[in-house]
């Protein structure tokens, strides 16, 4: 195996857990009880396990491939961020944007809402992927 899809599945898998803890604590916290109190009626009783891990796997990639970059060192943290940002906003706003579209009172304030943590969350994993990646470089450039 190639040491640039070393490099990369080592950030994907850095970044799948960040993401996974990050996005969990937010269901908890934000999101089920905002959806739970607008859409209840909605909400499946059940998570759908198959559906959650294809998301996580997919979204997990985008945000590696278009934020993290870690086979491109020309790339300068801020538009990692700028490019991570815009990954998650364009992909949380297609869910958001389409439910607000097709689903009777689905309240806007929970589209927004999203997203907005779609672009949130997306830049602040790339950041924290990126953080120690760039730090442990400068260290062997030092030595």
């Amino acid at each position: 195996m190639s040491i640039r899809v070393k490099r990369w599945l080592l950030h994907y898998a850095v970044a799948a857990i960040l993401f996974a803890v990050i996005d969990a604590l937010w269901i908890i916290n934000v999101a089920r009880p905002q959806y739970e109190k607008y859409i209840g009626h909605l909400t499946a009783s059940e998570l759908n396990l198959a559906g959650a891990t294809a998301f996580y796997l997919i979204y997990v990639a985008g945000i590696v491939h278009y934020g993290i970059q870690p086979n491109n060192k020309e790339v300068s943290l801020t538009k990692r961020l700028a490019s991570a940002a815009l990954f998650g906003l364009f992909t949380y706003a297609t869910w958001a944007l389409t439910a607000l579209t097709i689903l009777k009172d689905f309240p806007t304030s929970i589209a927004i809402t999203d997203i907005l943590w779609g672009a949130c969350v997306s830049s602040l994993v790339t950041w924290l992927v990126i953080l120690p990646s760039r730090r442990l470089n400068m260290k062997k450039l030092k030595q």
